[in-house]
This record gives C-alpha cells, structure tokens and sequence, in this order.
C-alpha cells in the first residue's frame, strides 16, 4: 500500500477535473468609469480618478480569479501503480465483490435492484465494473445512480475506485482488469530481473 502515491493521484485527478474558467475583470476591463469623480483639491474629500476603482461599488476587481489550467500531468506507469494501490486497499477493506454476470432481462430498476441486494453492501456508495456496457443493464440502473456508479474495466483508475466505498467486478472485466496491470508489472519486474543478472555477471 502506497498511500502517498494515492493521495498524490487523487489531488490530481481532482485537480484535472477543475474548469479553471473562473473570471473577473479589472478595472480597465469594466465599463465605464472614464470620468473623473470630482476636482483634484478642493472638496475635502479624498482624491479619485476613476469610479471603477476597487475600492468603489461596482469597480473592477483586485486579483480576482483569472482562467488557468489546473490540470497535473501523471505518468502513465503511475496511473497504473495507483490503480493497484486502490484496487489493494479495497480488498484489504473486503469491500471486493465479484459478479458473475451483470445481465437483466428486462430494462427494470427492481431487476438491478435484486443482484445488488444479493450482495453485502449495506447500502454504501458502489462502483461497478463492466467489461461491456449491456444496454438493458444500464437502463435498469439509471435510477441508482445516486449510489451506484458504472464504469468499464477499460475506463478504470484509482479515482473512481477511491470515490466508491464498495466495487463490484464483472468475471469478464477481470480479464481486463490483468492484461492493464499485470502486464505492466511484468515488464517491469523483468527489467529489474535483467538489471540484476547485470549487476550479478559484474560482480562476478
């Protein structure tokens, strides 16, 4: 368990969810404002040269939010160690379930209702994970999306699983689910197996 490497992940998938198109304008940006108030001397009152000042109702705005981009870049051997690390802590929670098949036969919420209720879940928020998107099955699940939520093993990364209290696989989304992640672990172990042979022969 990499929990530095989840919290890291998930502040920049949430980060990279942020529009960033808050605005606010200046005071060369708000209309009008081109006339001088008053005199420069003579009123007793302090001197001002334009209404759209900050410091006056409906002036402009002193470093007010501005459009940016708040998006993280994550590599993709990162992303991928994330998802291991967030798949690991939920089946150390034993909140993993697997389903064998995700199929109703007609496109009603009670018949979704009736194989989630077959699981532990206690009504905790759930992802489910697909390896395709039945159409029927969607439909009867359109009702529960205030707890339920589906993806594809294709689409999966650690946010959607760390968002969820409980995850419900597919059998068939874990054949997915291995070609992403073990693969990958596999290369890279057999590159640290190739740099010890390396570091053996050396030493030899």
């Amino acid at each position: 368990m990499n929990e530095r490497l989840l919290s890291l992940v998930e502040r920049a998938f949430s980060a990279n969810l942020r529009s960033g198109t808050a605005s606010t304008k200046t005071r060369g940006e708000v209309r009008g404002g081109g006339k001088k108030p008053w005199r420069q001397k003579g009123t007793g009152r302090a001197r001002h040269g334009s209404t759209r000042s900050p410091i006056w109702r409906h002036g402009g705005v002193a470093f007010g939010p501005r459009p940016r981009d708040y998006s993280v870049f994550l590599p993709e051997a990162m992303k991928v160690q994330a998802l291991i690390a967030a798949l690991s802590l939920r089946a150390k929670e034993k909140n993993v379930f697997i389903l064998e098949e995700a199929r109703v036969e007609t496109p009603k919420t009670s018949e979704a209702v009736k194989i989630f209720k077959a699981l532990p879940l206690g009504a905790k928020r759930t992802l489910c994970v697909l390896k395709q998107m039945d159409p029927l099955f969607k439909r009867a699940t359109q009702n529960l999306s205030g707890i339920l939520e589906i993806k594809l093993a294709s689409d999966l990364n650690a946010y959607h699983v760390l968002r969820k209290q409980k995850l419900v696989i597919e059998e068939e989304a874990l054949s997915v689910l291995e070609s992403r992640l073990l693969d990958e672990n596999w290369s890279k172990e057999s590159v640290t197996a190739g740099q010890k042979e390396k570091e053996e022969v050396s030493q030899s």
